[in-house]
């Protein structure tokens, strides 16, 4: 029987394996399994956060939401509104589709990190649709029945939520690119370059969103009460 011996780490001493370099399989799978979780990671919202917001309306949930994205003024700070928007469409599209707590967490987190690649790291379309399929193909399902426990989203959904993102930010994403890149005055007043991309345009990813979302969303709950959706 192989004995445990310490290893030492910046931090102190840590208990290490039996042999190094040898890795068992439950060791190879636990490692794979911690990468895994890695996926999506840390939470946009806590499951508490998530939980209550289920409990509100499309109002409660915009409130909420901008209290948590410590947005003051709406009426003039038209980026804030657009962003609060992307993310409460989001969760009234997910609210429709039926998702459990985890579906959801991973929902939402997807939306803020693919927001964050664009602003932030100022991803082009199609780096961001290239990162997109690899994320959904670590969270979405997978053929292989080894790993099935590691599902979060079953086909339909994956399918569903890649025709969401479709519509409600790729189909969009040079508008998106404009409000995040240029100057507040190019946004207000244009520019030779911007002559199309005026604050009237900015505010048709916000009308666009509404329009398609609720009629997704009708359209998902309708079917499930085989009812007519709301035109």
């Amino acid at each position: 029987m192989a004995t445990v011996s310490l290893g030492t780490t910046p931090g102190g001493t840590t208990p290490v394996g039996t042999t190094p370099g040898v890795n068992t399989p439950d060791s190879e799978k636990n490692d794979e399994f911690q990468e895994h979780e890695k996926i999506l990671s840390p939470d946009f919202l806590s499951t508490a956060q998530i939980t209550d917001l289920l409990t509100e309306d499309v109002d409660g949930i915009q409130e909420k939401l901008r209290i948590f994205l410590n947005f003051k003024n709406l009426h003039t700070h038209l980026k804030d509104a657009i962003i609060l928007d992307y993310y409460v469409s989001g969760f009234m599209w997910a609210k429709g589709m039926d998702f459990s707590v985890t579906q959801y967490s991973k929902f939402m987190t997807l939306l803020d990190m693919l927001l964050h690649n664009l602003r932030t790291l100022h991803m082009s379309l199609e780096d961001s649709i290239k990162w997109f399929g690899e994320v959904m193909a670590e969270i979405g399902p997978r053929h292989s029945q080894k790993k099935k426990e590691w599902n979060i989203f079953d086909v339909k959904q994956a399918n569903a939520i890649i025709d969401y993102l479709k519509i409600s930010l790729f189909q969009h994403y040079k508008l998106y690119e404009f409000m995040f890149y240029s100057t507040r005055e190019e946004i207000v007043i244009g520019t030779e370059e911007t002559n199309s991309w005026s604050t009237g345009s900015l505010w048709k990813i916000i009308t666009i969103h509404k329009r398609k979302i609720l009629n997704m969303y009708s359209t998902q709950i309708c079917t499930r009460t085989r009812a007519k959706p709301i035109m």
